[in-house]
């Protein structure tokens, strides 16, 4: 069996400038941190002639048989669980693997989770064939098969941080992405901590279409989504100094206009729940906040000092929403365990150009082989993306 898991992320600035429409024009930035919830990846190799695939967020079992199947990995997947079966057929994994999904927090809820869900995927399939990725790698990867591959219309910030983890300041351009941590005093990361809290508001959504919404206004320089999305990347530039010079009641009051900002970008990023729970939060103290993620649901983030989060999680919680604890989190993706689990050529289509894990890449395969495809056009901090994706 192998198991590897990957962090879900707040976003903390900057939001939304990652999306391509925006960044191949103008460039974007975010400041975002991974938190201590994670999506799991079971993999465990049995004697049979098909995938299996399980997820207990759905509650949903497939079984795919490889006759059945188009023989391209670039053919497009659709039904049940198509963003397993993307990366998988991405891999050229056609027989005698089950794999299993599991998560902390619900699908939907703006913290990344399905960007997150196909980081651990790669980092568990690039571990078992023999080919472990660089943390710049395993993101762009990730990126290419949701955005290019599945046609999703997202930008790159989850996969980035599910794939690096820690707290980040990440740049995008048509010339690629960079990574950098932030330089934070324990004490301010702490606090930072302490005095960010997550409400679910009992409302999971499907971002694509408020997404898929800002993508066509920024490509049609909608002036009042660009000007709000350029007001929001340079906010991030008066997040870092906060951060950075510890004033973190000025990053609380960022937030809020930040929030006012983004709701701005398209139609259904807020709603009456929302507006009227974040309303709230700041009459009983909150500093400021926002939905993450896309918005229209999921979780909303309040920076609130410690000593008025009693009655904010109790004004809240009356309001049906529900208060998550946390902690943040500085490592990534990585595998948890391995018990000697590796993909071997049987268990391969034969135009993947794999002999499996034992043996890496055949010698009549290309210098950069199928499943790798698509990895290797952004540009990476150096100091993190020589690093193995561990």
């Amino acid at each position: 069996m192998l198991i590897a898991r990957a962090p879900v992320r707040i976003s903390l600035a900057g939001g939304g400038t990652d999306l391509p429409a925006y960044y191949n024009q103008f460039g974007g930035v975010v400041i975002n941190t991974t938190i201590d919830k994670y999506f799991y990846v079971f993999l465990r190799v049995y004697d049979g002639d098909s995938l299996q695939i399980a997820s207990s967020d759905y509650s949903t079992f497939y079984r795919q048989n490889p006759n059945l199947e188009p023989d391209d990995s670039d053919a497009p997947i659709e039904g049940t669980l198509k963003l397993p079966r993307t990366v998988l057929n991405h891999f050229g994994v056609a027989r005698g693997l089950s794999m299993f999904l599991a998560s902390e927090i619900p699908p939907g809820t703006g913290l990344g989770s399905s960007s997150t869900v196909t980081v651990a995927i790669i980092k568990a399939l690039s571990t078992a064939i023999g080919e472990p990725l660089t943390k710049g790698d395993l993101a762009e990867l990730a990126c290419h098969i949701e955005m290019e591959q599945m046609a999703m219309p997202i930008g790159k910030q989850d996969q980035y941080a599910a794939a690096y983890g820690g707290l980040n300041e990440i740049t995008f351009s048509a010339s690629g992405c960079t990574v950098k941590p932030l330089d934070v005093s324990w004490d301010t990361r702490q606090q930072l901590q302490d005095n960010l809290m997550l409400f679910f508001t009992g409302h999971s959504r499907n971002s694509a279409d408020i997404l898929r919404e800002q993508t066509h206004a920024s490509r049609k320089s909608s002036s009042s989504t660009v000007e709000a999305l350029h007001r929001v990347k340079a906010m991030v530039e008066d997040v870092r100094a906060c951060f950075v010079g510890g004033d973190l009641t000025a990053f609380g009051q960022l937030l809020h206009e930040n929030w006012m900002q983004k709701k701005l970008f398209a139609p259904g990023i807020s709603n009456a729940l929302i507006d009227d729970s974040y309303d709230t939060a700041r009459k009983l103290g909150a500093v400021g906040g926002k939905i993450t993620g896309a918005g229209g649901g999921g979780f909303l983030m309040l920076y609130c000092p410690r000593a008025s989060q009693p009655a904010v999680t109790d004004a809240l919680e009356a309001k049906g929403l529900l208060r998550m604890d946390y902690k943040f989190d500085s490592t990534g993706a990585r595998v948890l365990m391995n018990a000697g689990l590796s993909i071997q050529p049987a268990m391969l289509r034969p135009s993947s150009g794999w002999n499996g894990a034992e043996n890496r890449r055949s010698a009549s395969a290309p210098a950069r082989s199928a499943p790798l495809r698509g990895v290797g056009r952004g540009d990476h901090a150096p100091t993190l993306a020589s690093e193995a994706a561990s």
